[in-house]
């Protein structure tokens, strides 16, 4: 076998070319212990670096296999690595022989070093094409080692925050703690008919995502209140039983504001298990993150809020840099007729940017092209702009306020602005709600009129 440092080195480079993803600690001390002739177990990799051997060999391990066998263009594991990443070095090495300008070169990254993936719903765990917005996910990843850590993003539908919290959620599960991921848009309706239906859909779920037994009728007292028996049953089983901190991560809360009864009990209670990180040392072990598209309209008391505590993370659109970083991840360069355009029309947006890009490179069409008729129903925004124009059906007073703002800046009722800001389709500022971007105003001027 060649050197170990080479083969480590080259199938380092190889999945950062390949994928656009770089290999973190845990996933380079896999790599480095498969390539021993004497491997050691993923339970002694664990132990020795600190690690729960879940962690690596449910959730490190394979997606280190992924990225490998997406590199190297074959099926790879533990057994067969050493010798399909010599081959391929030996291969690479033949090429860069016969062809060495074109090796030395290094520029221009096409659309085969990077996997296409749809633009729809979460960017995936060990994509090369999510971008990081700046710090955010470093401070939130710093925040949820807190023993009181409590995380509230907020962002309109598809700017990432359910990517977001994968990867918080996958630090954590780094960190040897336990998860779970509760998405509120997958709740059925009968789930929110009343308080204690709700909770016990909350302890029943995290019960089992945290593979325990559930104990809920032995803790359930209909006299107590569905607020204190799932405070009693958190406190009194749930946190006892587990030995690492959790993490409880709720997406899509802004379906509670629909029933304000029900989502006024559970946010109290949210606020009450906060204060309970203060003194209780079990509470201490839960960590909260919550997303939520929609600003918070429904009346709280400032003490019974959760929505003024802990760290606030509210994600931006992307910058012209960052639509650029994505581009080449896509396997070409936008000029800069082709950029500006692009953000004019889009605002930034992160899922109208992903698209885009996306059709330009499966299609292998320029942008300046795919962006003529955007904003018409044979863009490639049709299916998108269908669907909000599905919004403006099912509520006509949405429309009736949208349209104003299509031509100047308008005040708008509170829930209104609200529920048009988490579509995507306003910002505000100072209370005076402005149409978000170019799509929605030439689409939506066109349809008005």
């Amino acid at each position: 076998m060649k050197n170990l440092e080479e083969l480590v080195e080259f199938a380092i480079e190889l999945v950062a070319t390949e994928t656009g993803f770089s290999l973190n600690f845990i996933q380079k001390v896999i790599l480095r212990e498969s390539l021993l002739e004497y491997k050691k177990t993923y339970a002694q990799i664990a132990e020795e670096n600190n690690y729960s051997e879940s962690y690596i060999k449910f959730s490190v391990a394979p997606k280190l296999w992924q990225l490998l066998s997406q590199a190297i263009g074959e099926k790879v594991n533990k057994t067969n690595l050493p010798a399909l990443l010599e081959q391929h070095l030996v291969n690479q090495n033949n090429r860069q022989e016969t062809d060495t300008t074109t090796a030395m070169s290094g520029v221009g990254l096409t659309a085969e070093h990077y996997v296409l993936e749809s633009p729809e719903g979460q960017v995936p765990l060990a994509s090369g094409l999510y971008i990081e917005r700046s710090t955010i996910e470093q401070t939130c990843y710093q925040e949820i080692l807190q023993p009181r850590a409590f995380i509230r993003i907020k962002a309109p539908r598809k700017m990432g925050k359910t990517s977001l919290i994968a990867r918080i959620l996958d630090y954590g599960s780094s960190q040897n703690y336990h998860t779970v991921r509760l998405s509120l848009h997958c709740a059925g309706t009968q789930v929110f008919a009343s308080s204690d239906r709700f909770l016990r859909w909350l302890c029943t779920n995290v019960t089992q995502q945290l593979g325990l037994v559930s104990r809920l009728n032995d803790y359930w007292d209909e006299d107590m209140g569905a607020l204190m028996n799932s405070t009693i049953y958190f406190q009194g089983y749930i946190l006892k039983e587990i030995s690492h901190p959790i993490i409880l991560a709720l997406d899509g809360i802004d379906q509670l504001f629909q029933y304000p009864e029900l989502a006024g009990d559970f946010f109290v209670l949210l606020r009450s298990w906060y204060e309970e990180t203060k003194d209780t040392s079990v509470w201490q072990k839960l960590r909260v993150v919550m997303a939520h598209s929609v600003e918070v309209y429904i009346h709280l008391p400032t003490n019974r809020s959760p929505f003024n505590v802990g760290l606030a993370i509210e994600l931006p659109t992307f910058s012209p840099e960052q639509v650029q970083d994505l581009a080449k991840r896509h396997g070409f360069q936008l000029t800069k007729l082709e950029l500006d355009r692009l953000m004019k029309l889009t605002g930034g947006f992160p899922y109208l940017i992903r698209l885009a890009l996306n059709q330009s490179s499966r299609l292998n069409i320029p942008m300046k092209m795919l962006l003529q008729d955007a904003t018409s129903d044979r863009g490639i925004y049709q299916k998108h702009l269908q669907y909000q124009l599905g919004n403006f059906q099912q509520y006509p007073k949405l429309a009736d306020a949208f349209a104003p703002v299509l031509t100047a800046p308008v005040e708008l009722e509170r829930e209104v602005a609200f529920k048009l800001k988490s579509l995507g389709l306003v910002h505000i500022t100072d209370n005076q709600s402005t149409v978000s971007c170019e799509l929605y105003r030439d689409y939506f001027c066109n349809y008005f009129s």
